[in-house]
C-alpha cells in the first residue's frame, strides 16, 4: 500500500510542477489567439468578402509563422536540457546562436512572403478578395521579424522554466493589438478607418512591443546574469546551431504539414465560394482555441521531458508525461463541451450572414469530434520533442496531413460535392491518425528507455 501512496503523492507533485509551468503558457497562448478571433469578429462586421480576404491572406502567412515558431523550438529541449546539466555556459551560448538563428531565418521567410503575394491571383480565388488579402498580407509579414526575435527570448525563459513574463507580455501586447484593431479598423476617436489593414497594423505595432519587452527583460533582468550573455555574431558556433536546426527544421516541418493542410483547406473552401471560407475561417478562429491552449501543455512537455531526460531520470520523464496527457484530456474534453454548446451563439458574434451562421455552426459540430486528437497529438509533439525525438514523428505527420487529411479533404470536400463539411472530416480523419500514430511512438520509446535503465542497473 505505500509504494502506491508514493506514487500518487508523485503524481500529485508531477500535476503541480505541470501547472505552473504550463498555465502560464497556456494564457499566453491564449492571449495569442484572442488576437486572431478579434480580428475576424471585426473584421466580420464589416461584410463576408472582407473576413474572406482576412482568412485567405492569413491562412498564407500562418504556414511561415509556424516554420519560423518551429524552428525557435529546436532552443527549448536544448535549454532544458543543459538546465537539467547545470551547464549555464551552454545555455548562455543557445541564446545567442538560437537568436541569431532566428533573426537570419525571419529575413529570409520574409522574402519568401513577398515574392509569393503577386501569386494570389493564381490560386482559385474570388477576383473581388485577392486585391484585398495581398494588401493585408504584406502589412502582416513585416510583423514577422519582431515575432521571430521574440520567440528566441521567450523560448530561453520558457526552457529555463520562466514562463510568467513571456505570458505578461503577451497579454498587454495582445490586449494593445485588440484595441488598437477596434481604433484602425473602424476609425474610432479620430483615428484613420483603414478596415482590414488596420488590424494587420495592430498587429505589426504589437509585435514590435512585444519583441522590445521581452529582449529587455532577459538581457538586463537579474535573473539571467548568471548566463552571461553575449549575442555578438562574431561568436556564433555553427556546431551549435546545426543541432538547434537539427530539432528545430523537423519541428518546424510538422507545424507546417498541419498548418498547410489547413491553409490548403480555407484554398478549398475558396474555390466553393466566399460563404464557405468565411464559415471555414470563423470555425478554425473559435477551434484554435483549444488547440493553441493546448500547445501550451506540449511546450511544457518539452521542458518537463527535457529537464528528466538530462537527470537521466526515466521513470520521472513517463510519469511527467503521463500526467500531461491527462490534462491534455481534460481540456480539450472541457473545450468540445464550450464548442457544442455554442454552436449557434458563437457564429452569430461574427458575422450577420444567415447562411455564414448556419454553415459555421455544422462546422463546429465536426470541430467538436476532432477536440481530443488535436491536443493529444500536441502533447505528443511536445513529449517527443523533450526527448530530442523528431526526424520520424516529422515523416508520421507528412503522412497523417498530406498523404490522409488533404486527399480525404479533396474528396469528399469537392469530388463528392460535400462542401466545407466534407473538407472538415477529412482534416479530423488526419488529425486522428496523427494522434494515434504519435502517442504511440512516444510512449514506445520511454518504455523502451526505462527498461534498457533497468538492464544496466542490474
Amino acid at each position: 500500500m505505500q509504494p502506491q501512496n508514493e506514487k500518487l503523492m508523485s503524481y500529485k507533485l508531477h500535476f503541480k510542477k505541470n501547472i505552473h509551468l504550463a498555465l502560464p503558457i497556456m494564457i499566453s497562448q491564449l492571449g495569442q489567439v484572442a488576437v486572431g478571433v478579434a480580428d475576424s469578429l471585426m473584421v466580420g462586421r464589416l461584410g463576408t468578402e472582407e473576413l474572406a480576404a482576412v482568412a485567405f491572406g492569413h491562412s498564407i502567412f500562418l504556414v511561415f509563422m509556424v516554420f519560423g515558431m518551429g524552428l525557435s523550438y529546436g532552443m527549448t529541449p536544448l535549454i532544458a536540457e543543459a538546465d537539467g546539466r547545470k551547464n549555464t555556459k551552454e545555455i548562455g551560448a543557445l541564446l545567442r546562436d538560437g537568436f541569431w538563428l532566428c533573426f537570419l531565418s525571419g529575413v529570409l521567410l520574409m522574402l519568401v512572403m513577398l515574392g509569393l503575394a503577386p501569386l494570389f491571383s493564381f490560386m482559385g480565388q474570388d477576383p473581388a478578395i485577392v486585391p484585398m488579402a495581398q494588401s493585408y498580407f504584406l502589412i502582416i509579414v513585416v510583423s514577422f521579424l519582431p515575432l521571430m526575435c521574440f520567440q528566441s527570448f521567450r523560448m530561453l525563459a520558457e526552457g529555463l522554466s520562466d514562463t510568467k513574463r513571456a505570458m505578461y507580455i503577451t497579454l498587454v501586447c495582445n490586449g494593445l493589438n485588440i484595441v488598437l484593431n477596434a481604433l484602425l479598423i473602424y476609425g474610432l476617436l479620430g483615428f484613420p478607418q483603414l478596415g482590414i489593414y488596420g488590424a494587420a497594423l495592430a498587429t505589426l505595432i504589437a509585435r514590435v512591443l512585444m519583441m522590445g519587452w521581452m529582449a529587455y527583460y532577459v538581457l538586463k533582468d537579474k535573473k539571467f546574469q548568471f548566463l552571461d550573455i553575449n549575442l555578438s555574431p562574431g561568436f556564433i558556433e555553427r556546431f551549435r546551431m546545426r543541432k538547434i536546426l537539427s530539432l528545430g527544421i523537423p519541428t518546424g516541418l510538422q507545424y507546417v504539414f498541419e498548418s498547410t493542410s489547413f491553409a490548403l483547406a480555407a484554398i478549398l473552401a475558396g474555390w466553393i465560394s466566399a460563404t464557405a471560407l468565411a464559415s471555414h475561417q470563423i470555425a478554425i478562429s473559435l477551434a484554435s482555441v483549444s488547440y493553441i491552449v493546448a500547445t501550451g501543455i506540449g511546450a511544457a512537455a518539452v521542458v518537463r521531458v527535457g529537464n528528466q531526460l538530462g537527470e537521466r531520470n526515466y521513470e520521472n520523464l513517463k510519469m511527467a508525461a503521463n500526467s500531461l496527457f491527462v490534462m491534455t484530456v481534460a481540456w480539450m474534453t472541457f473545450c468540445g463541451a464550450i464548442l457544442f454548446l455554442g454552436r449557434f451563439l458563437l457564429p452569430s458574434l461574427f458575422s450577420t450572414d444567415i447562411e455564414v451562421i448556419q454553415l459555421t455552426s455544422v462546422l463546429i459540430m465536426i470541430a467538436v469530434l476532432f477536440q481530443l486528437s488535436d491536443g493529444l497529438q500536441v502533447f505528443a509533439l511536445g513529449a517527443l520533442r523533450g526527448i530530442k525525438d523528431v526526424k520520424i514523428p516529422t515523416m508520421l505527420t507528412f503522412i497523417a496531413y498530406w498523404l490522409v487529411a488533404l486527399p480525404l479533404a479533396w474528396f469528399l470536400g469537392i469530388f463528392l460535392d460535400l462542401g466545407a463539411p466534407g473538407i472538415w472530416y477529412g482534416l479530423a480523419g488526419g488529425l486522428t491518425m496523427a494522434a494515434i500514430l504519435l502517442n504511440f511512438r512516444f510512449y514506445r520509446k520511454v518504455n523502451r528507455l526505462i527498461r534498457e535503465n533497468k538492464s544496466i542497473e542490474s
